[in-house]
């Protein structure tokens, strides 16, 4: 039994930011700019990794010449326009407002490129709130993934693993929890499917409004 660490890292897509319209705009956008069949349907399930990763999985693209192609096509669309269509979930905003006023460290840890995350998070009005922006462009050579941007954070900053809470909607979010030893908040009303069973998952919450009292009560 954990209480909620004083440091605390969220996850962007599906966690803080509800992003999918924007995104599935813009995946599309980029399959009829290169003139491939446009996918049809919600990309809910498979948002969260890399969009280079999303781009291979909806469309079965293994040709990395035409995953280049798209990427490209996507990032134009997505930095223009995709990125607009973005808000955070219902009250998000509020509660790492409180968060931040009551002395809890906040980071983001995403996938989503730096220069998009910042523009979202500063037009939300939320960028100044947070310790750092950490995501895989944060330097060169990129991060692999989000374990080891984490464990950047933890020993940047001369944190250990008893320090730190991460919070997520996917089982990407889990598994680089578990893997660097620290608890794992599950957002279920994101994009992703955790199975309890495969990782540690220290409690599960509906939406926003539910994360106030973990800052009083202890993690199951």
């Amino acid at each position: 039994m954990v209480r909620l660490p004083r440091c605390v890292l969220f996850d962007l897509d599906g966690t803080i930011l509800d992003s999918l319209p924007g995104i599935e705009s813009s995946v599309r956008a980029a399959f009829a700019g290169c003139d491939l069949p446009v996918p049809q349907g919600s990309l809910r399930e498979i948002v969260g990794p890399p969009i280079r990763t999303i781009l291979a999985r909806v469309g079965s693209v293994q040709d990395e010449s035409i995953l280049d192609a798209l990427e490209l096509a996507f990032r134009r669309d997505y930095d223009s326009e995709g990125w607009q269509q973005t808000a955070c979930f219902p009250g998000a905003v509020r509660v790492l407002r409180e968060m931040r006023e009551r002395g809890f460290r906040l980071f983001v840890i995403s996938n989503k490129p730096s220069q998009i995350s910042v523009r979202i998070l500063e037009r939300e009005e939320i960028l100044d709130i947070f310790e750092a922006i950490v995501t895989r462009d944060s330097r060169l050579p990129a991060y692999s993934g989000k374990e080891e941007m984490i464990r950047d954070v933890l020993t940047g900053r001369g944190m250990g693993p008893e320090d730190c809470a991460m919070v997520g909607d996917t089982i990407d979010d889990a598994e680089a929890a578990a893997a660097v030893g620290i608890p794992f908040i599950h957002m279920a009303h994101g994009y992703g499917t955790v199975d309890v069973a495969s990782v540690p998952v220290s409690c599960r919450l509906e939406d926003f409004l539910q994360f106030m009292p973990l800052a009083a009560e202890e993690l199951v």
